[in-house]
């Protein structure tokens, strides 16, 4: 017996919207906030990101290249990759909340996925192009030229920036409880790590130290390659079906078996449809019961795994209870 994907309201755009915030994974008790008013809150705050970054870009690069700083244009270009990050978030954000049709009736969630595979290359090519930039200046340190003052500014300013972001974007985050957007917060935080890199390289320039700002601008190429292979492995795990972690699977196992008329579950597997899951299971219920019977039981376990969980569909196959085999079993071991 099994659920039907039409019975599924979160393959429904519109119904989706209507969920309980737990499909963010978040504490399933808060229901302060539904997902439609943390998904608003993450297209403000990335809309923020987006024109702070932008900002930062122009500045970075006019004055990285006038000062002669490779570390402060090595920065720019990371502010280029959250900009790039942030409108495939939101490209992303628009075309996976797309409704299921005839092409796609497993939904459209997967789009998150594919363009953080698509980012994930884009990171690590600008990374390595960067750190090997870096590295050919480090092989003649002589030409490396004195840096102007201004890059030093600029890179405080691109600090301040920074960690203002990583603050605004974490209270947000905590005002609707959204652990994606706190995810999001610390990457922020990150990144004003990299600057503080890159203002310490170019002060060692300043200060009689030529080597130390390429040598930060290298350290800002790595941690964008290292950031674009996390990005593209994971996206790559998921679109391989990676499943859930163990604890998880224990947690959506226990939140099943809890259903009144559920005996036991098992073969749970699970696998990822952008940051949601799909789940199959075997419930094991009263043999003695009618098949609508049963199929109300399963029904009652999927919407509890849909309610406490950061779920988008569930797929449930009923098995009588005791089964065939455990009965046989007992009646060989009992007394003759």
């Amino acid at each position: 017996m099994t659920t039907s994907p039409s019975e599924d309201p979160r393959l429904d755009t519109a119904a989706r919207t209507e969920l309980p915030a737990t499909v963010f994974g978040d504490d399933p008790e808060d229901s302060a906030h539904s997902a439609a008013e943390r998904a608003a809150a993450a297209v403000r705050s990335t809309w923020v990101s987006i024109a702070v970054n932008g900002v930062l870009i122009v500045l970075q690069l006019v004055v990285g290249l006038f000062a002669h700083s490779a570390a402060l244009v090595a920065d720019a270009m990371h502010s280029l990759s959250d900009l790039v990050s942030d409108f495939v978030v939101l490209l992303a954000g628009k075309h996976s909340r797309k409704a299921a049709d005839d092409d796609h009736p497993y939904g459209h969630a997967r789009f998150e996925n594919a363009g953080s595979l698509a980012l994930g290359a884009l990171l690590l090519a600008v990374g390595v192009g960067m750190l090997w930039s870096a590295l050919r200046k480090l092989e003649a340190p002589s030409e490396i030229p004195q840096v102007h003052v201004a890059a030093l500014v600029v890179a405080g300013i691109t600090l301040v920036c920074k960690e203002g972001l990583f603050r605004y974007m974490l209270a947000v985050a905590k005002r609707v409880r959204s652990s994606l957007l706190v995810s999001n917060a610390w990457h922020a935080r990150s990144d004003a790590a990299s600057s503080l890199v890159v203002g310490l390289g170019i002060g060692g320039n300043l200060l009689g130290f030529p080597l130390l700002d390429p040598i930060a601008a290298a350290i800002v190429g790595f941690l964008i390659a290292r950031m674009g292979w996390t990005f593209g492995w994971n996206a790559l795990s998921d679109l391989m079906d990676r499943g859930a972690s163990a604890e998880e699977v224990e947690a959506i196992q226990r939140t099943a078996a809890a259903t009144p008329g559920v005996h036991a579950v098992h073969d749970l597997r699970t696998r990822k449809m952008g940051d949601l899951l799909v789940v199959d299971m075997h419930l094991e219920v009263d043999g003695s019961l009618t098949v609508e019977q049963g199929h109300d039981i399963a029904l009652a376990a999927r919407d509890a795994v849909l309610a406490r969980h950061s779920v988008l569909r569930v797929m449930t196959h009923v098995d009588p209870w005791p089964r065939r085999a455990e009965a046989a079993l007992n009646r060989e071991s009992g007394p003759a």
